[in-house]
């Protein structure tokens, strides 16, 4: 017998056996489709010829770690609780939606097994080294100069008012 989310209805399942409510796969879902063809059109406008090194793939994987680092600075605070006032879905529908489907690791992985198929290791190697590091700083530079920014802004708040 299919378990029941909250409301009495069965759902997808989600980690512990509990169940998701729909709410939250569409959300998620609809996100995805939207970073997915923000991702396309960063392709296509800044087309990568073949065999080339994939800087968009690369700077579209950096720019979705930066923005996910700027999103979790802003609807959290220091120690992970979700501030007041902040949907509970806008996590899920940006997060793991919009910039999930805009970040690539498929296309990082398949651009990779290009460059060394075309007789390029050496870039292979800088590319995957390169863009979890650069991933890695990114999402920290980020949420660093947002939650410092936050805070600048809230003693500015508070010095006025």
């Amino acid at each position: 017998m299919a378990k029941r989310n909250d409301r009495g209805r069965a759902g997808p399942a989600v980690a512990g056996g509990r169940r998701a409510p729909l709410s939250l796969l569409v959300v998620i879902a609809v996100g995805g489709a939207a970073g997915a063809c923000l991702r396309r059109g960063a392709s296509l406008l800044w087309p990568t010829p073949a065999e080339a090194f994939p800087w968009t793939t690369l700077g579209v994987n950096l720019a979705g770690c930066a923005a996910i680092g700027v999103l979790m600075a802003v609807i959290s605070v220091r120690h992970g609780v979700q501030r007041h006032g902040v949907h509970p879905l806008v996590r899920p529908f940006l997060g793991v939606g919009v910039l999930g489907g805009f970040t690539t690791f498929s296309a990082y992985a398949v651009e990779a097994r290009g460059l060394v198929t075309a007789g390029r290791a050496g870039f292979a190697l800088a590319y995957l080294g390169g863009t979890v590091l650069g991933a890695l700083v990114a999402v920290s530079a980020a949420t660093a100069v947002t939650r410092q920014l936050g805070e600048i802004r809230q003693a500015v708040r508070e010095e006025a008012g």
